[in-house]
């Protein structure tokens, strides 16, 4: 579901080394590091800047094998002097075999490790995002439009929250203080369709933040941008 999902973060160091101290139990070895960033898979960190500031109020939830891989995710972190933010169990307002447990990243961030009772499908690190907002009928409008686009769908829409949903992914968007100055990434079949997530967003009225184009990242990385409501980013990128 997700291509990538990457956070700016005030001190690159200090959460480079929260994330490959608590993601390391899990099986999620640091895969690249450059100037820019330092990638997990899907999941990336970026120093924060003047006109890009730290991602603030997000729920980051990365994939485990077992209960047992929960557990040593939380207690690596503990035992590191990371905060908690919940300890290991089950969550049964999820579903019966939800099991997980949260600590906080060096800005606040809760990240979870989590365990659905079975293997997840695919190799992403990200299982789910809780992305808060200020406005949900709001941004509710601005997902209906743009993910039909993605082949992704609107699910589960209840008065607080309501999903997004792929293949065995999915995030929610969660009526609250609003998550800042995160980036979500979706993958798309062909540069066609990063066009058209582009035009329709904007056609609706919503914040170009970078029209279709071939990026800097690699040859043939062919992406375009688009702000929520909160002024997150939001992209379509094809690889080439």
């Amino acid at each position: 579901m997700f291509d990538h999902v990457t956070i700016h973060v005030s001190d690159r160091a200090a959460s480079v080394r929260f994330y490959e101290t608590v993601l390391a139990p899990l099986g999620h070895p640091l895969t690249a590091s450059d100037s820019h960033f330092d990638e997990w898979n899907d999941f990336g960190v970026a120093q924060a800047f003047e006109e890009r500031p730290p991602t603030r109020g997000l729920h980051v939830a990365f994939v485990a094998r077992s209960r047992e891989d929960v557990d040593a995710f939380w207690l690596t972190g503990i035992g590191a002097g990371y905060a908690d933010d919940g300890e290991p169990g089950v969550r049964p307002q999820y579903h019966d075999d939800y099991y997980g447990g949260f600590l906080l990243d060096p800005d606040g961030n809760s990240a979870e490790a989590v365990y659905h009772g079975r293997a997840r499908e695919g190799d992403n690190v990200v299982d789910h995002l809780w992305i808060r907002v200020s406005d949900l009928d709001e941004t509710r409008r601005f997902y209906e439009t743009v993910v039909p686009v993605l082949g992704l769908r609107v699910a589960s829409t209840r008065p607080e929250r309501f999903h997004v949903a792929g293949d065995d992914r999915s995030f929610a968007l969660v009526r609250g203080e609003p998550t800042e100055n995160v980036h979500i990434a979706f993958p798309v079949p062909d540069e066609a369709t990063v066009d058209k997530f582009h035009r329709v967003a904007v056609l609706a009225g919503y914040r170009d933040n970078g029209p279709p184009g071939e990026r800097q990242y690699h040859p043939g990385y062919y992406g375009a941008y688009v702000l929520d409501p909160d002024g997150n980013n939001v992209e379509a990128v094809h690889h080439g």
